[in-house]
């Protein structure tokens, strides 16, 4: 008798990781994006 493994807690698992990555580095890429845009802006104006 063989015992099987289920695979689907991390398939699940490596999905998250991956989209919740994803998502972090969007949201740290927008931050800086607007950051900079900020700064941008201010020294134009001097």
């Amino acid at each position: 008798m063989r015992e099987g493994l289920d695979h689907w807690p991390f398939i699940l698992a490596s999905y998250v990781l991956a989209i919740g990555g994803t998502l972090l580095l969007v949201a740290q890429s927008w931050l800086v994006m607007k950051r900079a845009e900020a700064r941008r802006e201010r020294s134009r104006h001097r």
